[in-house]
Formats: structure tokens, sequence, C-alpha cells
């Protein structure tokens, strides 16, 4: 079996971290990724009519790689200037090439898009088809420097708390429709019917796709879907202005990412920037993402029908890669109840997201994370979260609003089963973050705690240090958080087998740590300096002091 391996070069950055030793790091060693391989032959789309002036939308495009594909593959080439175009669709062993400068425009003509059966947020949908679409391709490949551009103004409703004043009445003035409270825009009357309607894009059992048809303009394109597809590429190019989701892989193999830059603006709602949707086998390296919703997310399908896939994300490398706003910089879930597992992420930046790593599920869900290796991550100016494993996350958003109690919920147990989502053996070494609301917080379920995570060598400056609900044989090595709030350093609420190891802290804190909840149990704090803190320890009701044992340094 052939092997992959991170490069020698990046290998040495996992290798000369602080505190990094070559003893400690986990290594990939996942199935070779398939890369695509293509016939010299390139075919220009001025061949086929194409005129470059942003206003003449031309079938050219789709003409040439349909022309390209019956030929036996090949390059089809898109040269510089500005390209209008309807909604296009792939073909194997076609690489699409757009050269530098070439600027490809997808049409605002609603009426240029067709609905499809589908599958959107893990579930069975209906929806404009993306517009960029491939199917059960393989050996394909969108590659060069050149833009597409989705016009996602067309589709996209808007929040009036998310705008300017003038930039609201700009918008208003240019057309499209408001809610009655007048603080929501809607780009149609259309769109505004499908907003009141709950999981308007679920396929629900007797309806068909043409029963959507009357609220068609809510149901957003992706950019991009690539669905049951192999070895397949996308390089240099970028994606922006994208209507829904960016770039979707979904049930693909052998995927390769490499150099893409992806842009929407901060206001967007679900414009995430890549959506790996239970695929398999790939690398996504020297990205670069700055979206309206999640930046890297790792999915693998929602609640039952997730589960019924049984699909795993898995094998994945994921590399070099800058976030700037986004609600989250590397996120796995919340529809991940087919798994993920065996992915390294590493030599990340997070600049202004809300959250940086973040892992999110919830009761339904189902599902196992595991295997999940994280190294060399370095975060500025985040919303909320540096770390968050959240396995109550419907419960609360991370960022709270404006009046709203940022208190963790009470949490009551119930039964396990199928929907009970695990998050297990994931590994996080050597990150920082300069600014975040709460340095760590760990939240699992009564009945399922998160179990078996590792966080060491990190230098995390917070609000709040570290939050850990309902986790079990977590372990804490070098960590030092500089939270502002020092009432406690850290809270540990019904959570066992917890060694926090030389935790370093701002000298004078009010409290180091709080240990509260009934089944709180063995407690190590190891290796820190206790007398630092006006107070080093305060226990809640039914907590006993024998729960902690501290070893001097």
């Amino acid at each position: 079996m052939n092997f992959f391996f991170a490069s020698p070069a990046a290998l040495a950055l996992l290798l000369t971290s602080p505190g990094a030793t070559a003893a400690d790091q986990p290594r990939p060693n996942l199935p070779a990724v398939k890369a695509p391989s293509f016939r010299a032959d390139t075919l220009s789309i001025l061949k086929f009519g194409a005129v470059s002036d942003g206003l003449t939308k031309s079938p050219a495009i789709q003409q040439a790689i349909d022309a390209a594909a019956k030929a036996g593959g090949g390059v089809v080439l898109v040269p510089r200037g500005h390209w209008l175009t309807a909604p296009i669709e792939l073909r194997s062993n076609v690489n699409l090439h757009l050269a530098t400068g070439a600027f490809v425009q997808f049409s605002n003509q609603r009426a240029d898009y067709h609905l499809i059966k589908t599958s959107w947020e893990g579930v069975d949908a209906v929806r404009n088809q993306a517009q960029i679409y491939g199917k059960d391709l393989t050996n394909f490949a969108i590659t060069g420097r050149g833009v597409f551009d989705g016009d996602g103004g067309t589709w996209r409703i808007v929040k009036k708390s998310k705008l300017t004043e003038s930039q609201w009445k700009r918008l208003v003035e240019s057309g499209g429709v408001t809610n009655e409270k007048k603080d929501t825009w809607y780009p149609s009357a259309s769109s505004l019917k499908g907003a009141a309607i709950p999981e308007a894009f679920y396929l629900k059992p007797g309806k068909e796709v043409k029963d959507y048809e009357d609220i068609k303009d809510f149901l957003r394109p992706d950019m991009l879907v690539l669905e049951r597809c192999k070895q397949l590429m996308l390089e240099g190019v970028t994606f922006q202005n994208s209507p829904a989701w960016s770039l979707h892989p979904i049930m693909s193999e052998d995927i390769t990412v490499r150099g893409v830059t992806v842009l929407n603006p901060e206001y967007g709602q679900n414009t995430d920037a890549i959506d790996l949707e239970s695929c398999k086998n790939g690398l996504v390296e020297g990205c670069t993402f700055d979206v309206g919703d999640d930046g890297i997310c790792i999915k693998s399908g929602r609640d039952e029908q997730g589960r019924k896939r049984g699909m795993p994300t898995e094998n994945f490398i994921i590399r070099d890669t800058k976030v700037y706003h986004a609600h989250g910089g590397f996120v796995i879930g919340s529809e991940m109840s087919g798994g993920a597992r065996n992915i390294y992420a590493y030599n990340l930046t997070f600049m202004g997201t809300d959250v940086g790593l973040r892992f999110k599920a919830a009761r339904g869900r189902g599902g196992v994370v595991e295997n999940i290796f994280i190294n060399n991550v370095n975060m500025k100016n985040i919303v909320a979260q540096a770390v968050i494993f959240d396995l109550y996350y419907m419960a609360k958003d991370p960022v709270a609003l404006v009046g709203e109690s940022a208190a963790p919920p009470v949490i009551k147990a119930e039964p396990v089963n199928e929907g009970t989502p695990q998050f297990r053996h994931i590994d996080i070494r050597n990150i920082t973050c300069d600014g975040a609301d709460v340095g760590i917080m760990l939240r699992g379920l009564p009945e399922m705690p998160l179990r078996d995570i590792v966080i060491e060598n990190a230098v995390l400056q917070s609000d709040k240090g570290l939050v850990c609900i309902e986790a079990e044989n977590i372990r804490l090595k070098n960590v030092t958080l500089l939270s502002k709030n020092t009432m406690p350093v850290m809270e540990v609420q019904n959570s066992k087998d917890i060694t926090l190891d030389g935790i370093k802290y701002a000298p004078g804190a009010t409290l180091l740590m709080r240990v509260t909840g009934d089944r709180a149990k063995n407690v190590k704090l190891a290796n820190t300096d206790t007398k630092a803190a006006k107070k080093d320890l305060e226990f809640g009701d039914k907590v006993s002091k024998k729960t902690v044992t501290i070893s001097k340094l």
C-alpha cells in the first residue's frame, strides 16, 4: 500500500515548535491522494464564441467543456477577460483552467438556475443546482489564477444589524422586499416566503422537486458542489461572493485543494469556505479563507440520514492555511453523524474568527469523531473561544447576543442511544491565541463525556481561562492561561480524571481553580505554582477536598 506523508519541510516545522520532540509528534500515515492527470490538448472558449465584455452571456464555457470531454479530455482555457455565464457542469478528464486575469461572472438571472434534489446541511434537500456542479466524475480539475464570482447578492438574505445605516439604505433602495419588522432584507417575495417555512429546503416525504418552485429564490445555490466524485483538484483559483456554501465536495475521494482563495462578505449567511462532507483521502494546503460562516469545515451528514449514510470524513491533511473572518477557523460538525477520523491539521492561522478550533455536535446527531491531530495553530482577535468542544451545541451560540447570559446551561442526563455523539482521542499541541473570550471550553454530556483530549504547549490570552464540563481523561500540559477574569482561572464541573500539568497564569489571580458538581472526581494539579494566586482552590457543594490532589513543584 502507498502512504502519504507530510513533506520534509512540514515535518521539520512540526518537530521544531517549542516543547515538541520527535517522539511525541503524531505523523500522518495515510493512503496516497491520487492526483488527476490530463491530455495536453487545449481548447479555448474563444473557439466557441465567448465575448469578453462582462455583458454577453454565453454558453461557450460549457460548450468547450463538453467538447473536450467528447474528445477524450484535455484542458479548457478561459483566457484573460470578463466572462458572463450561466451555471456550468464539469466533466471527467477535463481541466478547466482560468488564466491570470480571467474573471468568470455567474449570471444574476435566477431563471438561469434550476432546482434539483441534493443534500445540504447533511440532509436530503431541494436547492438550486450549484453554479459549478459535478456528479459521478473521475479525474478532473479547476486550476489557474483566475476568479469565479457568484454574484451572491442576487440570492442572499441580509439582516439590518449586519450593515451600517448607509449600507442598509442602499440595499433596500436596490429592490427586493423587507419583512414586517423591517429588519431583514430579501431579494424577492419568493425568498421571503421560503424564509417563513421552517426548514424549507428539506425534501419532505411525498414531495417532489417541482413542489418547491414557489420558494425557488429562497433555495440558494452553492458555488461549487462535487458529488460522488474521484480524483479531483482545485488549485490556485479564487472563488468569491458565493450565494451559500462555497466549496462542497460530498461523498467524494482523492481530493486536492491547493492554493485556493475563498472570499465572501462577513455578513453573508451560510457562506462556508470549504465543507468536506463524507469525503475520503485528501489534502488541503496553502489556502486563504475570509467568509461569513465556517472556514475549514468537516461534516458527514445529519442525524438519522447521516448515520444511515455511514460515511465518515477521513484521511485528510490540512495545512499551511489562513482563515480570517469566519464563524470557526477549523471546525468539525455539527453535522457529523457519519463520524470523522484520521485528520491531521497543522500550520494554521486564524485572525478575527468567532471561534478558533471548534468541535460541535448535539444530541440526536450520533457519530464518532476520533483520531484528530492538530499542531501549530496561531490565533488573534478571536471573538468567543480559542478552543471549544461542545456536545450541547444547539443549546447556546458560542457568541452571546447583547443582553444574553453567557452562563452555560444546566444539562440533565438522558439515555445513551444511537443519537448520542462522541468526541474522543483528540491531540492539540503548540497553539497560541492573542485575544479571546474563553481560552478553552470543554462541554460534554452527562451521559457521554468528552474523552481522551490532550492540549499541550499552549499560550492563550483571553478574558476567561478554562471551562471544563462533563469531561473525562483530559490532559493539559504546559498551558499558559493569561485570563483577565481570574475568578477562577480554571472551572471544572462534573468531570473526572483531569490532569492539569505545568499550568501558568497571571500572578495575583483571585482564584486558581473551582471544582463543582457531585460527579467531579480525580482532578490532578501538578507542576503548578498555586501560591501565585490569592486562593488556590474552591469547592462546590458535595465536592470533597480529596477530589483534587496537588503535586508540588
